[in-house]
């Protein structure tokens, strides 16, 4: 035993720790054996080399990922602001969801880590070329931890902001909306990198266009600090989850993936709904400045790059505005959105009504009225999204004080 700690002591591929005195060695028994009867002459099989390795503290190890690259300074104080707003949104009853991209996933008859029950063995592909995939899975999570359930929506195309928006959009829309029927505000929790990262432009353009202005919901996203992506609930809640449930089971089409996932639960109570999207995303989309300065978006005091709210704007806000004449204004806010042209509009202090009329190719709409009282604010209605190819006229009827007309053109969804 002596001869074989003094191999290890002053080999340089030993390790320790000192504290518990436990020792490992990257030799194997097998190695350790020869080196003994070359070294020293002392004949002994790899059975007693992991006996005597045993009684001398070793033990096989694998490598742990514990060594940070540097935490940062406001990682703490990240975690209390999201912790707080957690609080504040479970107490309000509004909704809260956690966000994220799972890993891609290759579309074909290709090994699938795990194993299942079976009486022969599933043949798939002995090499995972690309070039042989029928596709690449983006699957792209959203999970409500009040409510224990999620969504995860599958894409063909890349994983690209608009993505990441028309994902949340669809939970919003199937589920999101009913389960929350008077909720205003959403707080979406993301990790710090990625499509729905801190620092893509494009990312709060659409959380703008296709969401909060389609929607009328005040949207606070909280960012996790870069490297705490693991505390993300979706992480170990909902994505695991999944990956269990298909473990062992080639992903031979965007369907299976699709079913697997909706197919999963667990005896806590976890459910899960599942969607493919067919659409493509073209990538490389970039924001310019005079875009970044129409949102409607604003920042906290402290931590402004990892916390944002982008508050709902046109046309949801258009029949919140006290006169007529403050029309000319909403031009300035909202131009990326629709572009107003306003005439001879006068101060009107008498009770008015605003007619709109949505034309869809060449179709017009049922008309929607809504009237103004001298004392009271004009009430928020929506218009019906999503409407593409549509062009929004609006009219103020009142003859004793108002002259003209307000017409907008909306941007193709």
């Amino acid at each position: 035993m002596e001869k074989i700690r003094n191999l290890l002591d002053t080999d340089s591929s030993t390790a320790g720790d000192p504290m518990s005195q436990h020792r490992w060695t990257h030799q194997s028994a097998e190695k350790v054996a020869r080196y003994l009867a070359e070294g020293f002459e002392i004949e002994v099989s790899a059975t007693v080399v992991r006996r005597l390795l045993g009684k001398l503290d070793y033990s096989l190890k694998s490598n742990k990922k514990c060594l940070s690259s540097g935490n940062s300074p406001d990682r703490d104080k990240q975690f209390g602001i999201i912790k707080s707003l957690r609080e504040e949104y479970v107490k309000t009853g509004d909704p809260i969801v956690s966000v994220d991209t799972k890993k891609k996933e290759l579309i074909g008859l290709f090994k699938n880590p795990g194993r299942t029950w079976r009486r022969r063995h599933k043949k798939v592909k002995d090499h995972d070329f690309r070039s042989e995939a029928k596709g690449l899975a983006s699957p792209y999570g959203i999970y409500d931890p009040q409510r224990n359930f999620g969504v995860l929506v599958v894409g063909e195309s890349a994983d690209t902001p608009e993505f990441a928006v028309n994902s949340i959009l669809t939970w919003w829309k199937k589920h999101g909306q009913y389960d929350y029927p008077h909720a205003k505000r959403l707080l979406i929790l993301a990790d710090s990198g990625g499509s729905n990262g801190a620092r893509p432009r494009m990312w709060k353009k659409y959380l703008q266009e296709k969401f909060a202005d389609e929607t009328g919901l005040t949207i606070t996203v909280a960012h996790y600090p870069a490297g705490a992506s693991k505390w993300n609930p979706i992480e170990h809640r909902m994505f695991n989850e999944i990956t269990k449930n298909w473990a062992g089971h080639p992903l031979e089409t965007f369907d299976t993936v699709v079913n697997f996932a909706r197919n999963t639960g667990t005896k806590t109570g976890l459910r899960l709904a599942a969607y493919h999207d067919k659409r493509i995303y073209e990538k490389g989309k970039k924001a310019s400045n005079k875009e970044m300065d129409e949102l409607a978006l604003t920042r906290p005091n402290e931590l402004e790059k990892l916390n944002y709210t982008i508050e709902p704007r046109l046309p949801h806000e258009i029949f919140q505005f006290g006169s007529a004449s403050e029309f000319q204004s909403i031009k300035d806010r909202s131009s990326s959105i629709q572009t107003f042209k306003a005439s001879s509009i006068n101060q009107c202090s008498m009770p008015f009504q605003i007619n709109i009329n949505a034309v869809c190719q060449d179709q017009t709409a049922d008309s929607m009225q809504m009237k103004k009282s001298t004392s009271g604010r004009l009430g928020q209605k929506h218009l019906p999204q999503p409407m593409p190819e549509c062009d929004f006229l609006l009219s103020i009827e009142e003859p004793s004080c108002i002259h003209g007309h307000v017409s907008t053109s909306a941007a193709k969804m």
